[in-house]
């Protein structure tokens, strides 16, 4: 009996001692406040990032338009060339001979056709045999103009000013009519294309309504912008129903010519949305890969609440499910919490939460 009742005060003084320690962490909690806010609704825009192919604005294969052997070249790789300047003399011998082959021809049936003339003009041959004779003289004419067109072509001119690329073939190579020689380059601007998925395509069609909101900047390979912004000027015809996206092009002026014709960048564009929720970065947590909030409920215990990032600015989330704008969320001190908790915290405007705003690590 002794034993029994002894162990019976112990047992109460444990639990007592229990009830005594959870009270104590029960009113200590209570005396914690956290920081609480709510999502921002507003109209904003965010900057879109797409990956994007540099164009010159005009890029082409210069080929040989006659055979032979390449006897001049008047260019080098990588020289800035004037629309108009010699690059390339292919051997002419050949057909500046058959040039004045064809010259000689047409001076003889030219001859014969005034003789045939001076005859008709007599009545002495028929007017058959004066048109023959001028189909003769125009036949031999064009002949020439054949044969002056074929040496023409052995010179090889630049048909735009532009950037010479690396040669193809070298001085005294045989070359064959539509062999590569080199590319020219006419890069004073640049096409840039990108491709825009079909949700962002229609809020852009919704918007760009003037100049200014189809401005684009370029995000260089090095991470730097480039100097001159862009505009969108062209949006293919038909979306691409294995990625749904479309393809548009941006204009950028490249005075400087920095921009080369297959570089690589991304474009930056800027895109608005209506009644956007946003909120501190540092309100969420995350949790397999999903993104989290604590909610604060009217009496006042939190609940884990999952969110769709829509998109991400600095120190910011533009949030498209899971808050609406007079949910209240937990600002600071989320690792501290647990589900259904009950806390006692302070109240700040979202305005004032975020002016002042950087990205917290607890």
């Amino acid at each position: 009996m002794k034993t029994r009742f002894l162990l019976a005060l112990m047992s109460m003084g444990v639990v007592a001692s229990s009830t005594s320690c959870s009270k104590e962490h029960k009113e200590k909690e209570e005396k914690i406040k956290f920081l609480v806010t709510s999502p921002l609704q507003k109209d904003t825009t965010i900057t879109k990032e797409y990956v994007s192919q540099i164009h010159a604005y005009q890029h082409i294969e210069v080929r040989a338009l006659e055979k032979g052997y390449l006897q001049k070249i008047y260019v080098d790789e990588g020289q800035r060339v004037q629309q108009g300047q010699l690059m390339f003399q292919i051997m002419p011998m050949v057909y500046k001979a058959e040039l004045q082959k064809s010259k000689a021809e047409a001076n003889y049936v030219g001859i014969e056709y005034q003789n045939t003339k001076l005859l008709a003009d007599k009545n002495v041959v028929s007017k058959n045999e004066l048109a023959l004779a001028q189909a003769k003289l125009d036949k031999a004419n064009a002949e020439v103009g054949l044969a002056k067109t074929h040496l023409d072509f052995t010179t090889i001119r630049a048909p735009f000013s532009g950037i010479m690329d690396h040669f193809q073939a070298r001085l005294g190579s045989l070359v064959d009519e539509g062999d590569l020689l080199t590319t020219l380059s006419d890069n004073s601007k640049m096409w840039v294309y990108f491709n825009v998925p079909e949700a962002e395509y229609l809020a852009y069609k919704a918007h760009a309504r003037t100049e200014a909101e189809t401005k684009v900047k370029l995000m260089m390979a090095n991470n730097e912008v480039f100097t001159h912004p862009g505009v969108v000027q062209t949006i293919e015809a038909d979306f691409n129903n294995e990625t749904g996206n479309i393809a548009f092009r941006a204009t950028f002026p490249n005075p400087e010519g920095l921009l080369r014709n297959g570089e690589t960048g991304s474009v930056l564009m800027t895109v608005p949305l209506k009644n956007a929720v946003i909120i501190p970065q540092k309100a969420t947590f995350e949790v397999l890969e999903k993104k989290f909030v604590y909610v604060v409920d009217a009496k006042n215990k939190v609940h884990q609440t999952e969110v769709t990032v829509a998109s991400e600015m600095p120190d910011l989330y533009i949030i498209s499910a899971g808050l609406k704008a007079t949910d209240k969320i937990m600002l600071e001190g989320i690792r501290k919490v647990k589900e259904g908790d009950k806390i006692r915290f302070t109240y700040e405007e979202p305005k004032a939460v975020i002016s002042h705003l950087k990205v917290y690590s607890e």
